[in-house]
């Protein structure tokens, strides 16, 4: 995977005092994990979980990858497990784990296939040069008013409840991804694992803009940069990695 992919990845607090997301990525001979995860919780509570989980995920990568190749659903399942019970130890009895949650948008690549781990409204998009693919299905009260034909995608972004979510990470709650498999990652084909920060103020066919031939880093970091520029002086935290499959 070391030889075939290229990728970048950005955050930025945007108008907000702190910066609550987190990102991460291992990229290996024989297979890559990023992960995107937007911590919730005041007085830095949320910042620690995300950061907490994030650096739980990476660190026993290793451990599961191998049972990932056999049993993947299962495996990855006890992974993200393993994960929170990581973050569980580095809050080491804080008082402020209860209140501490987080999103997380993780990818897993290899040779065989791409695996996806969702919670929350941190999303991952699948994208070609022509068209968005698809993208995970939030867990969030605005997600479930599209789904109901109530919101159109772009008012899923500016409606006043777009950060009410359903489901969330927390140390002290059981732990619940939605995992799906898809074939293999394609030449040419572009991920993009975010932050709502980012989606919520970019329109899904400028998403495109993100998976032409000729684009980057720069363009990654304009896109970054208009997020926070429409939010009007409103931005939250906003994270972005760019994968893509040469």
């Amino acid at each position: 995977m070391q030889t075939t992919l290229e990728f970048y990845q950005l955050t930025t607090a945007g108008d907000r005092e702190s910066n609550q997301d987190c990102m991460a990525h291992r990229v290996c001979a024989d297979y890559a994990v990023f992960v995107v995860a937007d911590g919730l919780g005041g007085h830095h509570a949320g910042e620690k979980a995300s950061q907490f989980f994030c650096r739980g995920l990476i660190a026993l990568a290793e451990q599961f990858q191998p049972k990932i190749k056999l049993q993947p659903r299962q495996a990855v399942n006890d992974w993200v497990v393993a994960a929170v019970g990581r973050m569980r130890e580095l809050f080491d009895g804080d008082p402020a784990a209860a209140d501490a949650h987080t999103t997380c948008a993780i990818l897993y690549l290899d040779d065989q296939q791409v695996i996806t781990m969702h919670c929350g409204d941190s999303r991952i998009y699948r994208l070609n040069p022509s068209q968005l693919l698809w993208r995970t299905k939030d867990h969030s009260v605005t997600q479930q008013l599209f789904d109901a034909g109530k919101l159109s995608e772009w008012e899923m972004g500016v409606h006043p409840e777009q950060n009410q979510l359903t489901r969330s990470i927390n140390v002290m709650a059981p732990v619940i991804v939605e995992i799906q498999q898809f074939p293999a990652m394609l030449p040419g084909e572009t991920f993009l694992l975010c932050s709502d920060g980012f989606w919520e103020s970019i329109k899904e066919q400028e998403l495109l803009q993100l998976s032409q031939p000729n684009s980057g880093k720069a363009e990654l970091k304009k896109m970054a940069q208009m997020a926070i520029l429409r939010a009007q002086g409103k931005s939250d935290n906003c994270t972005v990695q760019w994968v893509r499959k040469r």
